[in-house]
């Protein structure tokens, strides 16, 4: 039995996230539709990782197994032409060996969020940025951010609900710069908590609009505590940009 592994990019904004639920649209049951659709079997889509509602990919990685030895090409185009109608596109399929597993063979996932930083709200990217009106000073929200990185207890960065089994996680990178009217965070580990990265951009968007001190950030990591936390940020400017193997 082929396994194929994929890279897939979409617009979150119609999705209740990546994982496929009862209540609501999923990315992942939309490509299990679409796969079933040319294939004529029912296929469980293993993604790389979940993303919340609204959160958006330009890198998931995920892998099916099918019964037939498709071409890879056949695959990512079949899948395609039974998603045109959802803002979800099979980009890459490739064939991938037998124990490839897309979540568990990962070694890294990279986030990036995207705050529009002007007066004016955005037209083109409504629904695809966080828009911040007042301005933001990037440098001191990239000093804020350099006492995330490393391995660290980030209990305050970590959402109520998660179910992690501990919230020791290794951040391995945190950059903030500004490009024209957008600022943009990103971010790299291995793994993240549930709503890890947007826990930590709205704090850091507190220091940039003055709120907060550079070392608040530290203080705040260092209390390991939910409600030291500053404003998440919302789901609309966060993509998940690369998974990495």
């Amino acid at each position: 039995m082929p396994r194929y592994r994929l890279l897939i990019e979409y617009d979150g904004g119609p999705f209740k996230g990546w994982q496929s639920q009862a209540n609501g649209a999923s990315v992942q049951t939309a490509l299990q539709e679409a796969v079933e659709a040319f294939s004529g079997q029912k296929v469980q889509v293993f993604g790389a990782g979940r993303t919340d509602t609204g959160v958006h990919a330009t890198g998931q990685a995920a892998h099916i197994d099918l019964e037939k030895d498709w071409p890879a090409r056949t695959v990512r185009e079949a899948i395609n032409a039974n998603l045109t109608r959802l803002p979800v596109v099979v980009i890459e399929a490739a064939l991938a060996d037998p124990e490839f597993h897309a979540r568990f063979s990962a070694v890294g996932r990279r986030y990036l969020y995207r705050v529009l930083n002007r007066e004016a709200p955005p037209a083109l990217d409504r629904g695809r940025v966080f828009w911040v009106r007042k301005p933001l000073d990037a440098a001191a929200m990239h000093e804020a951010a350099q006492a995330l990185v490393g391995l660290h207890d980030f209990t305050t960065f970590r959402d109520a609900q998660c179910q992690a089994k501990s919230p020791v996680k290794t951040l391995d990178l945190a950059r903030v710069w500004r490009e024209g009217d957008e600022v943009r965070l990103e971010f790299a580990a291995r793994s993240f908590l549930h709503r890890q990265v947007r826990s930590m951009t709205g704090t850091l968007v507190q220091v940039g609009l003055g709120r907060w001190r550079v070392g608040d950030v530290a203080e705040a990591l260092a209390a390991a505590d939910r409600t030291r936390c500053g404003t998440v940020a919302p789901p609309q400017g966060l993509y998940l940009t690369k998974v990495e193997y």
